[in-house]
């Protein structure tokens, strides 16, 4: 790809807390932690001591005690993001929505009409905060790689273009955490041979990173090192799936607080696909282990559904069959995602037959937790885990 910095990354910044101290005054510049049995967001406040997403609440309190913790609001934060959707495609035509806080806008062929990529982010930027009253940080640069890895730099509430001459300068005296695909570990993989930046990942050859890390991580580093990223803005894309995760810790977790996390999951994610209007029908576990090896199962449905009980069910059977696997590896974190996602008033009507009236029990449960908060309905197995019950699982 080449061409000037044109694709910019906008991200909201810490969006479920910045929603809360938007809306009440007394937040602002306290630290703010939004869910109570695991973190849904933290403000920059919390995130100083420590706190960040998808951590257990008890583990944000204890490194925050002083932190606010409040219940989420669904339907203040989608129609906050309703909002700055609406500016971003005001902006540009081609817009690709990553999550319900942030996107990608190509604005290549602008200059004359709106000015420079950078005065088109700056106003951007501008409008979210005078429009929504919200922070917003974009990233600019030539690949939706890098402008994304430049919003990730200039957070909080800051904006930085990577010109084409300064990429590879810019890229190369990061942290090699910063690459796409590097988690920790893989990170750990790189320090153990005592590679810390990028620009160290850069100078070894694709062989030699295929021999640490495998053909598929290999290759794929190996090319970000170097800034490539043919990937173009897709206008209109929607998400593929819809999926959650929960970090277990190093502690062994038990049959039944494994399966107290995959129902919270579930039910997250089930509550994410019915506030989005999904349906999906491959249902992925992802878990990882204690040696830090992942693994990966799924089991695709006859059709389509957003029920709960029927995700449940399947995302069971796949624990049940791995879990020989984890008694003797360990289990430090497991994840739950619906894929091969349809528009839910796309599909075709089911006969009340067999309990089919699990759905309309579903958006019941999800009418209540809007209406009365997220503790106004709690499964059994849930209460009394980390003191308290969980906070309600929507779309994050």
């Amino acid at each position: 790809m080449t061409g000037a910095a044109a694709i910019l990354h906008a991200d909201l910044d810490a969006f479920f807390a910045s929603v809360e101290q938007r809306d009440d005054p007394r937040l602002r510049g306290r630290p703010v932690i939004v869910g109570g049995g695991v973190v849904l967001a933290a403000s920059y406040e919390a995130r100083a001591y420590g706190v960040r997403t998808a951590m257990p609440g008890g583990r944000a309190r204890r490194l925050c005690p002083h932190a606010v913790v409040v219940p989420p609001r669904m339907s203040a934060y989608s129609t906050a993001s309703k909002a700055v959707y609406r500016i971003f495609e005001d902006t540009s035509p081609v817009v690709e929505g990553l999550s319900i806080d942030e996107a990608f806008l190509d604005v290549r062929g602008m200059e004359h009409i709106s000015g420079t990529p950078a005065q088109i982010a700056a106003k951007l930027r501008l409008r979210v905060l005078e429009q929504v009253g919200l922070p917003i940080t974009v990233g600019v640069a030539r690949t939706k790689f890098l402008a994304k890895v430049a919003s990730g730099v200039a957070k909080p509430n800051g904006m930085l273009v990577v010109p084409p001459e300064r990429e590879l300068a810019f890229l190369h005296s990061l942290p090699v955490e910063r690459l796409w695909g590097v988690g920790p570990a893989t990170a750990l993989k790189l320090h153990g041979h005592g590679i810390t930046t990028v620009g160290e990942v850069a100078r070894l050859s694709e062989r030699r990173l295929v021999v640490m890390l495998g053909r598929a991580s290999g290759r794929h580093l190996h090319a970000l090192a170097h800034n490539r990223d043919r990937r173009p803005v897709l206008a209109g894309r929607r998400r593929g799936s819809i999926g959650a995760q929960r970090a277990l810790g190093r502690s062994s977790a038990s049959p039944d607080e494994v399966d107290a996390s995959v129902i919270a999951l579930v039910e997250r994610v089930c509550g994410r696909m019915r506030a989005a209007g999904r349906a999906g029908r491959t249902v992925v576990l992802r878990l990882r282990f204690d040696d830090y090896a992942r693994a990966t199962r799924s089991h695709t449905l006859p059709c389509a559904t957003a029920q709960t009980d029927a995700i449940l069910t399947t995302a069971r059977m796949l624990m049940a069959a791995t879990w020989p696997d984890i008694e003797r590896r360990g289990l430090t974190l497991v994840g739950i995602a619906v894929a091969n996602l349809e528009n839910a008033d796309a599909l075709q009507l089911s006969l009340p037959l067999d309990g089919h009236d699990r759905d309309a029990l579903d958006l019941v449960v999800d009418d209540v937790r809007g209406r009365y908060g997220s503790k106004a309905i709690v499964r059994a197995v849930l209460l009394g885990r980390d003191g308290r019950p969980p906070p309600p699982l929507l779309p994050d």
